[in-house]
């Protein structure tokens, strides 16, 4: 076997292996039951999945003038897939969109409890940030 081969090989076995993992991100996306979830299955496996791809478009061009734009590539996504994953999540809390049901702990409570909608400390808002408080309005799902 020549080094073309094996190079071929490599890039084989990774696409197939990227593509499973975007596939399996895929997947999370319509089975998982809430949103905070969902954004975990679409942004961790996602990630990992394009570094293989792009570990395979490395092997499978075999010029090494390519490696710094499949680098770029790589890098702005790992920049924009936490931050906008965050967002979401973010605008998702603030909006009711997620199951609380679902929630561990809920570290965002306290802070979201004492500032008002534009961001700034709310005037009467108690600076309780490490207890996590009841949400008086749930009712344990008996409404």
């Amino acid at each position: 076997m020549d080094w073309i081969q094996i190079s071929d090989g490599v890039a084989a076995v990774l696409l197939v292996l990227g593509a499973l993992m975007s596939t399996v991100a895929g997947i999370g996306l319509f089975r998982f039951p809430d949103q905070l979830s969902r954004m975990h299955a679409g942004t961790k496996p996602q990630v990992l999945g394009l570094l293989l791809m792009l570990l395979a478009l490395a092997f499978a061009w075999r010029a090494w003038v390519w490696v710094p734009v499949l680098v770029l590539a790589w890098v702005l996504q790992m920049l924009t897939a936490p931050v906008s994953a965050h967002l979401v999540g973010r605008a998702g809390y603030r909006t009711k969109h997620l199951k609380k049901e679902y929630l561990y702990v809920d570290e965002l409570a306290d802070v979201v409890a004492s500032h008002d909608d534009a961001g700034k400390p709310a005037a009467s808002a108690p600076d309780q940030r490490t207890v996590p408080r009841e949400d008086p309005t749930d009712h344990g799902g008996r409404d």
